[in-house]
Order: C-alpha cells, then sequence, then structure tokens
C-alpha cells in the first residue's frame, strides 16, 4: 500500500512525497520536415484520421495541416519529373478529381521514417503494417504521398505551403505529471 493511501485511510494528511524519478522530457533535435498527402482516394474513404493516428503514435509533431482541392498548376509542380511517364494526364486528373489533405510533420529522421511507414507505392509489394500495405487498394489510389529525401521535402513544403501557415511549438509531454 502507498504511503499516500494509508496516511489517507488512517485520517492523516496526504502529502505528496518528494520524487524519486522524472522522466526526462528532451527529445532528440529536431532538424527535419516532410510533406504527407492524403490523397483524393484516402480522403473519400475518410481515411485521414487513421493516417495522422499513425505519425502521432510515431511522435512526429504535425506543423502544418490543411484541405483543398489541387489545381492543375499545383500538381504539374508537384509531379513535375513525372510529365513524360504515359500515366502522367490520368496520375493529374486523378489528384485533381477530389479534396487533398497536405500535412507537414516534423521530427527526428521524419523523411526516411515518414518512407517507411508509407510503404512501396505499389500496394501489392506493400508490407503489412504500413499505410499503403493495410490501406490502399490499387497502384493507382495508393492513398498518400510521403517525400522522398530532404531536398524534396523542402521544395514540395515550399509548393503546398506558405511559411504562414507552418508553425513553431514545443513539445509539452506532461512528464511532471508522471512522478514516481
Amino acid at each position: 500500500m502507498s504511503v499516500i493511501l494509508r496516511r489517507l485511510l488512517s485520517g492523516g494528511r496526504a502529502v505528496r512525497p518528494a520524487p524519486c524519478v522524472r522522466y526526462s522530457s528532451a527529445a532528440p533535435e529536431i532538424h527535419e520536415r516532410t510533406l504527407i498527402a492524403v490523397k483524393p482516394d484516402g480522403v473519400q474513404r475518410r481515411m485521414v484520421g487513421e493516417i495522422i493516428k499513425r505519425f502521432e503514435q510515431r511522435g512526429f509533431k504535425l506543423v502544418g495541416i490543411k484541405i483543398l482541392q489541387a489545381s492543375e498548376g499545383i500538381l504539374g509542380k508537384h509531379y513535375h519529373d513525372l510529365q513524360k511517364k504515359p500515366f502522367y494526364p490520368a496520375l493529374i486528373r486523378y489528384m485533381a478529381s477530389g479534396p487533398v489533405v497536405a500535412m507537414v510533420w516534423e521530427g527526428h529522421n521524419v523523411v526516411r521514417s515518414s518512407r517507411l511507414m508509407v510503404g512501396e507505392t505499389d500496394s501489392s509489394q506493400a508490407k503489412p503494417g504500413t499505410v499503403r500495405g493495410d490501406l490502399s487498394v490499387h497502384i493507382s489510389r495508393n492513398i498518400i504521398h510521403a517525400s522522398d529525401s530532404v531536398d524534396v521535402a523542402e521544395k514540395e513544403i515550399g509548393l503546398w505551403f506558405h511559411s504562414a501557415e507552418l508553425i513553431t511549438w514545443e513539445t509539452n509531454d506532461h512528464s511532471d505529471l508522471y512522478q514516481v
């Protein structure tokens, strides 16, 4: 029985003992951001919350989010490197067909970790436990986009977000509540 409980049961005053152990809220220095976009099929299938949950559970910090109908202009810039591919026109039509939820996540090694969380582009190749492995139905409806490098992430974030739309905030893990 705890000291506090014994004192309460015996009619004594409960006095909180001095903490013996404190959990540190210190985290690795944050130095990366990445763009994650839930594509129209993910929004239409109501998967946005599930995707946000996975990134939050991984410990990443959401610093920007918006829902928008992507214009062909932004999509043309975003998918510029694919414009010579035969599927390019269909990709642009699809991405412009419904709302997209664009997000910026921040965290230690967030670009590489996000790519691993998202899984292979082809959902038939994506491993169970990844977003695409669990939620995607077809390579052309693969639910999510994740930047593939730090440099690309920086460019994509600048394309989808104005700097004023991104916030900086400190994580408060409330470690002071978990004292022994």
